[in-house]
């Protein structure tokens, strides 16, 4: 499984009884597929992960497989406790996903050695590839990153810490050590704003859920990244991310709601958050509205 362009990372459609629309979803896929997404990544962070029952779960994965229709790899999250995350791996490949993001585990703090057994249990349950996820309570050591490669189905690795000293050590650790491909790629919320920092330490793959709503902007921004057009580069983030980014931080959780709001925004409508989340208030709303109209007018 290789991993190329832009990774989207499609929003989990709700109708107005608070239910999974799959007829939606179906849909956002299809479309972000056919606008040329590089891989589908399902029910993770931007999808609601966190608020998915199984049996919701495995509709999701199996929907966006469908949808997606073997043009580009479908991978879907796993994560929480134990046993739950387990499940997820199951299901998922019941439901023919490509690969495994593994989240991590519930609430609990915990030392290196281990997550790094969390995650060989989890491995240990499917044969699918799995990318680990390292964010909030599952913060890995260079030493313990290396040790993930020795587990032959963990495949990837997304930072979703934003310390690049530390993700650096990683990298220059695994590279040196792992006598196999490993990928790498920044999963920080809205990760265009430090794709310029991580490609100075070689990680090149990231994540975009700009791409949910704003595929022109999203792949505009990747192919100047590639081009080396450092103008266009540094206007999208002046003009249309770093505001984003401003707006985005305003209000816990908004990283999954402007999404949803944005989706909705650009013609289909997701419906709302889950709780804890809440969903945008008409006011940010109005001025993503603002940002959407100043991103498409710097591509053109």
């Amino acid at each position: 499984m290789r991993l190329d362009g832009v990774l989207f990372f499609p929003v989990t459609p709700f109708d107005s009884g608070g239910e999974l629309a799959g007829d939606v979803l179906a849909r956002h896929v299809a479309r972000g597929v056919a606008d040329g997404a590089g891989g589908v990544f399902a029910a993770c962070g931007t999808g609601e992960f966190n608020a998915l029952g199984i049996d919701e779960y495995e509709r999701v994965v199996r929907i966006s497989v469908e949808s997606a229709g073997g043009r580009v790899p479908v991978l879907s999250g796993a994560g929480g406790p134990l046993p739950y995350a387990r499940e997820c791996a199951r299901r998922a490949a019941a439901a023919g996903a490509d690969g495994l993001l593994l989240l991590p585990p519930y609430l609990v703090s915990a030392p290196a050695e281990g997550l790094v057994r969390y995650v060989r249990e989890v491995a240990a349950a499917t044969d699918l590839p799995i990318i680990v996820y390292q964010r909030a309570n599952a913060r890995f050591t260079p030493a313990a990153a290396v040790a993930l490669t020795e587990i032959a189905n963990v495949v990837g690795f997304k930072d979703g810490l934003g310390d690049v000293d530390l993700m650096q050590r990683i990298v220059l650790a695994v590279r040196e050590a792992a006598g196999r491909e490993f990928t790498f790629f920044n999963g920080l919320p809205t990760a265009e704003m430090t794709v310029p920092a991580y490609r100075g330490i070689g990680v090149n793959l990231y994540s975009s859920a700009v791409f949910c709503f704003l595929p022109e902007v999203a792949l505009a921004f990747h192919k100047a990244v590639n081009a080396g057009d450092d103008h266009l580069v540094n206007r999208l983030l002046s003009r249309f991310y770093r505001p984003l980014v401003e707006l985005r931080d305003l209000v816990p959780g908004y990283a999954v709601s402007l999404i949803k709001a944005g989706v909705a925004l650009r013609g289909l409508d997701a419906g709302g958050v889950r709780p804890p989340l809440v969903d945008a208030a008409p006011e940010h709303v109005a001025r993503l509205e603002k940002l959407i109209a100043a991103g498409l007018d710097v591509v053109g």
